[in-house]
């Protein structure tokens, strides 16, 4: 996985003093993430880095939490390698997006939210992904992009939380932003189990998608997790 903890990721080209965003603190995150997985368990992990109201994709919408709880891990678990990140101007909310292998020699890609916590580290609210035929091309750095910042926004609230995603009870689709609106997502699942994904972020003077993805209905009955990074 590109990028290190302790520097910003190579690629990163953010001003001096833009906000409040680290990217590097999101990639240390994926990294400490992925590194889990392999070394405690693939759901182990996944329930340790879920935020209390995490959405994953398995392929329905899911309450993470709830279908995680008690789920052994797998023999060997999917690893997985971020490639772009986006982040908002007041850093609580961040995307990432790279490839996962799994150890049947699949191979995909995964999106997943990350939200800052009252104590400053990262838990994802959503991760969802898809299996490609040819393996997704790693990239020579990392890219990171940072949201431009809203001049009279005070950003992010003193406790460090961000506008809580509203969701229907169903999970069939849900959205939400960071705390000073520079970085919104939001997500829909049709009944035919097929989804779409879209992010959008604040560049020069407006809102724009950033990421736009399309998940297609299962053809098959998919073996549990199929829906994101975790999918095994």
């Amino acid at each position: 996985m590109a990028g290190h903890g302790d520097a910003r990721p190579r690629g990163y080209r953010g001003p001096p003093g833009h906000g409040t965003a680290n990217p590097s603190a999101l990639v240390a995150a994926e990294i400490a993430f992925a590194r889990m997985a392999r070394e405690k368990g693939q759901w182990s992990a996944f329930r340790e880095y879920a935020d209390e109201d995490a959405t994953m994709f398995v392929p329905e919408a899911v309450r993470a939490r709830d279908w995680l709880k008690g789920r052994d891990d797998p023999p060997a678990p999917v690893q997985w390698q971020a490639h772009q990140v986006w982040m908002s101007c007041d850093g609580t909310l961040g995307v990432t997006r790279g490839a996962w292998q799994r150890p049947d020699g699949s191979t995909g890609y995964f999106t997943t939210i990350w939200k800052r916590q009252k104590k400053g580290d990262f838990r994802w609210v959503l991760d969802q992904g898809d299996t490609l035929a040819q393996p997704l091309a790693e990239p020579d750095m990392l890219s990171a992009s940072v949201a431009d910042c809203q001049r009279g926004v005070r950003g992010v609230e003193p406790d460090g939380t961000i506008v809580v995603e509203e969701q229907s009870a169903s999970r069939a689709k849900g959205s939400g932003r960071s705390a000073d609106g520079t970085l919104t997502w939001k997500y829909a699942v049709a009944p035919d189990r097929s989804r779409t994904i879209s992010v959008s972020m604040r560049k020069d003077g407006g809102m724009r998608e950033v990421l736009a993805l399309s998940v297609a209905a299962p053809v098959a009955a998919p073996r549990a997790g199929d829906g994101g990074a975790g999918g095994q």
